[in-house]
């Protein structure tokens, strides 16, 4: 089976791409104060991770490449403004634009974000990030629940993670006086699963079953949805679920009003098609064939990269609820 590659610093992160939402879709060293400059160590120190305005400045970076990006369906254009799952899917939806359409995208709008709500945690230590939650002209009445990293003071901040998010879902966070919110240590065990175990657990969950995670639509009915289409006339889909938490895949948390947390996480997934003797894997759409690398005879094996948020309570208080998944197709390969 293929595997995800990562490139740039160290398992920093796979590169990019997207099926239908993106389409339709501080201070390690040094803090800036209004006095001056005061040295600090971010390692140690408790610091919210930007100001405000910092986090709406990133914000529109990405916006603005992510525009520049889409029009030309260049993924150099976005580069640096994107890692994680969000990167990987990404880069494969350029990629595939570019394939099937050279020229740049004939039917780009650019993405425009209001109503911004920024959730920043005062944290020790690196990555630095924060949530930005907003309302966008694409994706329907759902808001874009983005999270932004950054792993030292030189580099960009960077869109980790996208999901699509109904208007009111997300619960109330901790915050002290001044308005910072706390992050959530990612091997904390006062949570029903510990945010480090999530994207294993889900994998597991995906595959056997179990009462980790609360019904819903990217639970129980995905697996109801699997079973009913792993055996058709003439054509066996098989699924392969495997955890994605290095580097920039890494899970971040944050604390919630009822002591629990909201988790963001990624996961990896293949699915393979195999046609019986006679028969024929479904035709690829054009999307999905400038991915795919061989010659599709009998079987096709398909790989997504997908992003998910979860609400984790307290020990003992419930199950884990996935509010939101985005999966991106990142690769495919005919045998």
């Amino acid at each position: 089976m293929t595997h995800l590659t990562t490139r740039g610093r160290g398992p920093r992160r796979l590169r990019r791409l997207d099926r239908s939402a993106l389409t339709a879709a501080c201070v390690t060293a040094l803090s800036l104060t209004a006095s001056g400059c005061v040295v600090v160590h971010g390692e140690r120190e408790m610091l919210p991770a930007a100001t405000q305005a910092e986090a709406a400045r990133a914000l529109q970076q990405f916006t603005t490449a992510y525009n520049k990006a889409d029009k030309a369906y260049d993924g150099s254009l976005d580069a640096a403004h994107t890692t994680g799952a969000l990167g990987a899917i990404d880069a494969a939806r350029l990629k595939a634009g570019q394939a099937n359409s050279p020229d740049g995208n004939p039917q780009h709008t650019p993405l425009v974000l209001s109503d911004v709500t920024y959730t920043i945690p005062k944290k020790a230590g690196w990555p630095r990030w924060f949530v930005a939650d907003a309302k966008a002209n694409k994706g329907g009445d759902a808001r874009w629940v983005l999270v932004f990293t950054r792993g030292d003071l030189s580099e960009p901040w960077q869109a980790a993670y996208l999901t699509l998010v109904a208007a009111g879902a997300l619960p109330e966070f901790t915050k002290d006086k001044d308005g910072w919110a706390q992050a959530v240590p990612a091997d904390s065990a006062e949570l029903t699963r510990m945010p480090a175990d999530l994207s294993k657990d889900y994998a597991t969950y995906l595959k056997d079953g179990g009462s980790t995670f609360a019904d819903g639509a990217y639970t129980s009915t995905l697996r109801a949805t699997r079973a009913k289409n792993a055996k058709k006339p003439g054509l066996v889909q098989q699924y392969i679920d495997e955890p994605l938490t290095s580097g920039d895949f890494a899970p971040l948390a944050l604390r919630t009003k009822d002591g629990g947390a909201l988790v963001f996480f990624s996961s990896h997934h293949y699915v393979k098609q195999t046609a019986a003797a006679g028969a024929s894997v479904p035709a690829l759409n054009k999307s999905v064939r400038a991915l795919t690398t061989g010659e599709v005879k009998q079987s096709l094996t398909m790989e997504f990269v997908a992003n998910e948020i979860a609400v984790d309570p307290v020990r003992g208080s419930g199950a884990v609820s996935v509010l939101s998944r985005l999966e991106g197709l990142t690769g495919a390969k005919g045998e």
